[in-house]
C-alpha cells in the first residue's frame, strides 16, 4: 500500500443487494473538504449499521463508507483555524451518511464539522463517547436546566445502549438517582456499576395503558427508544418535570393525550445531535472531558479492528451489543 492508499470499510450495492468489504482506497477518492484527517479511532452507532445494510433513509448512494464518528490528526488544512498535527473530533453533520465516514484511515471534511480535541480527553475516550456521548451530553445539559437532584429520580430507557449507558454514568456523577430501563435482566450488575439505583425491566413499561396519566414517579427522563415506552414515561413524570427524547428504535409514534403537558406542566425536549450548533457542541465536549467524565468510562467499551466491523454490525442489529464499540484504525 503506497502513501496515497488507505484501508476503508466499503459498502457496495448491486441489483438492490448490499455487501461490504475492507478494501484499499486512494486519497483522490475522498470528497472535497478543507481538512484531510488521518483517523485513529471511530465508533459504531446504530445509524452506521443502517447505512452498512443499505438503508436509503440514511445513505442514498453506494459504494459508501459509513462512520458518523471520527477522531484523528489533521494532515492538511485550508482553514487558518486548524493546523497540520491538530487533534480533532468530527461527528454528525453528514459524516458517514452521504459523505464517506470514519470507517476508514482517512477522511476529508469541511472545517465546520471539526472541533479540536479537548486537552483532558484522549482520542480513545473521545470515541467511547462519540455521537452517543454527545447525544447523552446534550440530553443531560437540557435536563439539568429544569430538574435538580433533589427533585426526584431520573428514568433512563435503553440503558445498556451507548446513549443510555453514558447518560446514567454522567447523571450519577452529577448526583442524580437513576432508574434504568432495560430488556436485559442479566445486565443488572453492569447498570448498577454505571450508577443506576433501580432496574426496571422493559416489559413492565411496554404494557399499554389507556389512562391519560399514571402515578407520578419520576422527576425527569432521558428516553432513547420512543413508542409505548416514551408514552408511559411521559405519563409517569411528576409535575413540572422534563423528558428528553433522542431515539425512536421502538417506534416514532406517540399515543397519548395532552394532559401530561397541560395538567402536570411536563416539558418534552427533542434532542438533535446531528446539527447541534458548534458553540454549544464545544461546551458539551468540554464538560464531557472534565466535570462530567465518568470514572467508569473505560469500562463501557469494546475495541475492535476494521476487519471486525461486519460482525459487530450484525450483533447491533440483533440487539446483542452492550455499551460502546470503538474501531482502532491503526490496527
Amino acid at each position: 500500500m503506497n502513501n496515497n492508499e488507505f484501508k476503508a470499510y466499503v459498502v457496495n450495492e448491486e441489483d438492490h443487494t448490499f455487501s461490504a468489504e475492507v478494501t484499499n482506497k486512494k486519497l483522490s477518492d475522498l470528497p472535497q473538504g478543507e481538512l484531510l484527517v488521518k483517523v485513529h479511532y471511530s465508533s459504531l452507532n446504530y445509524k452506521d449499521a443502517l447505512s452498512a445494510t443499505g438503508n436509503k433513509g440514511v445513505t442514498r448512494n453506494y459504494p459508501h463508507t459509513p462512520g458518523i464518528d471520527a477522531v484523528g490528526t489533521v494532515v492538511t488544512s485550508d482553514n487558518s483555524l486548524f493546523n497540520s498535527g491538530d487533534k480533532v473530533i468530527v461527528t454528525s453533520f453528514d459524516l458517514g451518511m452521504n459523505t464517506d465516514g470514519g470507517f476508514a484511515q482517512y477522511i476529508r471534511v469541511p472545517s465546520q464539522w471539526a472541533i479540536k480535541l479537548p486537552e483532558q480527553l484522549s482520542m480513545k475516550e473521545a470515541m467511547i463517547y462519540g455521537t452517543a456521548g454527545l447525544t447523552a451530553g446534550i440530553s443531560v445539559l437540557r435536563l439539568i436546566e429544569l430538574v435538580k437532584p433533589d427533585d426526584g429520580d431520573i428514568i433512563v430507557s435503553g440503558a445498556t445502549g451507548g446513549v443510555g449507558a453514558l447518560s446514567i454514568s454522567i447523571l450519577s456523577r452529577l448526583g442524580y438517582s437513576i432508574t434504568a430501563v432495560t430488556a436485559k435482566a442479566s445486565e443488572k450488575d453492569y447498570l448498577i456499576n454505571l450508577g443506576a439505583k433501580e432496574i426496571l425491566l422493559r416489559k413492565e413499561l411496554e404494557q399499554a395503558d389507556k389512562k391519560p396519566l399514571l402515578k407520578p414517579l419520576y422527576a425527569g427522563a432521558i428516553d432513547t427508544v420512543g413508542g409505548i415506552i416514551l408514552d408511559n414515561i411521559i405519563k409517569s413524570i411528576k409535575p413540572n418535570g422534563a423528558v428528553c427524547c433522542c431515539g425512536n428504535v421502538s417506534s416514532p409514534t406517540l399515543s397519548l393525550t395532552v394532559f401530561p403537558f397541560i395538567l402536570r406542566g411536563i416539558a418534552l425536549i427533542g434532542i438533535d445531535s446531528q446539527n447541534y450548533p458548534m458553540t454549544n457542541r464545544e461546551k458539551v465536549w468540554n464538560e464531557l472531558a472534565s466535570n462530567w467524565k465518568p470514572s467508569t468510562l473505560l469500562q463501557t467499551f469494546n475495541e475492535i479492528a476494521l476487519e471486525d466491523v461486519q460482525e459487530k454490525i450484525t450483533l447491533m442489529l440483533e440487539g446483542k451489543l452492550k455499551g460502546r464499540t470503538i474501531i482502532n484504525l491503526d490496527k
